[in-house]
C-alpha cells in the first residue's frame, strides 16, 4: 500500500481478526482436548459440535474478540475520539441481543456480563466497571490503538480508559488493554516487535495506576517475565511453559502476557501466532486476537496471508477498510 499507516491499522485489525477466527475451535479447549482431537491447528477450522461456546460455526469465523473490537472502533469513530459510556453500554447489550436471536453461544464475557447487569438494575454506566479484571477489555482495544499515539502517554491512557470504563474499570483491567492498544500504537507508527512489546510494558506500567484497584500479579512485569521466560527456547517447550506456567485463562494477568510471550516466541511473524496461540488450549481466541493485532501492526496487511485475509473477508462478510481509514483520520486529526 502506498500509506504504510494503513497498511499497519489493516494489518492489525486483520490480525486480530485472522487470531480470533484461528483460536475459533480450540477455545475453552485444554491443550490436551486439542491435540487429541485436531492434531495440530494448521489452518482454519470449523467448531467443533460439542465445544460449548463454538458448535456449528464455519471454519474461519470471528467470534466475539472481532465483532466487539469493531463495536469499539465505530463508536471511537462515530464519538469523534470518545466513547459515550452510556451509549457503549447499549452498544454491547444490542450486540448480545442479535447474538442470542441467532442461536448464537458465544455471549457476553464474565466481567462484562456482570457489568451490563449493573447497568440493567439502573447503575449508572460509569461505575459499573470497578470489578473487571478480565480480558474484556484487551480484546477490544485494538482500535484505540490504531486511532491515537501512545505519546503523550497520559493522554493516551486517557482513551485507553474510556474504553474500559464501563465493564473493566479496575487495575488489571486497564494495564492490559494499555498494553495491548500501546503495542498495537507504536507499530502503526512504524516500531518493530521489541520496541512495541517494549512500549506495551511501559503502558500497562502506567495504566495501573489508573481505575479501582484490585488485587492481582503486576501485569507490566508478567508480560517481562513471559517474554524472558520463553527466550531462546525451543518452540515446543515455550509453549508448555506458556499453557503451564504463564497461564492462558480469561483472567488478564496470563492472557495479556501470554499473547507478548507468543509473539516473542514466533518473532512476530503473525500467522505463525495466531496458530501457536489456537493450539495453546485454555481462552484461545483472545490470545490470537491479541497476538494477531500486535503482529499484524508490525507488519501490515501485507505481512498476513492473502488468502486467510480472503477467506476472513469472505465468511464473515468482514471489510474492515473504511473503519480503519475513520481511525487514521482521527490520529490524524488529534
Amino acid at each position: 500500500m502506498n500509506d504504510p499507516r494503513t497498511d499497519r491499522a489493516l494489518g492489525s485489525l486483520y490480525g486480530l481478526a485472522l487470531g480470533d477466527a484461528l483460536g475459533m475451535p480450540t477455545q475453552t479447549m485444554s491443550r490436551a482436548a486439542i491435540a487429541a482431537r485436531f492434531g495440530t491447528v494448521s489452518d482454519f477450522e470449523a467448531g467443533p459440535p460439542d465445544n460449548p461456546v463454538a458448535a456449528g460455526l464455519p471454519a474461519g469465523t470471528v467470534t466475539d474478540d472481532t465483532d466487539q473490537a469493531l463495536l469499539v472502533g465505530r463508536l471511537l469513530a462515530d464519538g469523534g475520539g470518545h466513547i459515550d459510556p452510556e451509549r457503549f453500554a447499549r452498544a454491547l447489550l444490542e450486540w448480545e441481543a442479535g447474538m442470542r436471536e441467532k442461536g448464537s453461544l458465544d455471549l457476553l464475557g464474565p466481567s462484562t456480563k456482570a457489568a451490563l447487569d449493573a447497568v440493567a438494575r439502573g447503575v449508572p454506566a460509569t461505575e459499573t466497571g470497578s470489578t473487571g479484571t478480565t480480558n474484556g477489555a484487551a480484546m477490544r482495544v485494538t482500535p484505540v490503538g490504531v486511532a491515537f499515539p501512545v505519546r503523550p502517554l497520559e493522554a493516551f491512557l486517557d482513551r485507553v480508559v474510556e474504553s474500559c470504563q464501563v465493564t473493566h474499570d479496575t487495575t488489571l483491567g486497564i494495564a492490559g488493554a494499555a498494553a495491548v492498544a500501546a503495542a498495537v500504537s507504536s507499530a502503526v507508527d512504524g516500531a518493530d516487535l521489541e520496541t512495541a512489546m517494549d512500549t506495551a510494558e511501559a503502558a500497562a506500567r502506567a495504566g495501573v495506576a489508573r481505575g479501582h484497584w484490585v488485587a492481582g500479579a503486576d501485569i507490566a512485569a508478567r508480560i517481562r517475565w513471559a517474554r524472558d521466560t520463553v527466550a531462546g527456547r525451543p518452540e515446543a517447550e515455550a509453549l508448555t511453559l506458556v499453557s503451564e506456567l504463564i497461564g492462558t485463562s480469561v483472567a488478564s494477568q496470563e492472557s495479556v502476557p501470554a499473547a507478548f510471550a507468543v509473539l516473542a516466541v514466533t518473532g512476530g511473524d503473525p500467522k505463525r501466532a495466531c496458530l501457536l496461540a489456537a493450539n495453546l488450549g485454555g481462552d484461545c481466541d483472545t490470545i490470537g486476537a491479541l497476538a494477531g493485532a500486535v503482529a499484524g501492526a508490525v507488519t501490515g496487511l501485507s505481512g498476513l496471508p492473502a488468502d486467510a485475509v480472503a477467506m476472513l473477508r469472505s465468511v464473515n462478510d468482514l471489510d474492515v477498510e473504511p473503519l480503519a481509514a475513520r481511525l487514521l483520520s482521527l490520529r490524524s486529526n488529534g
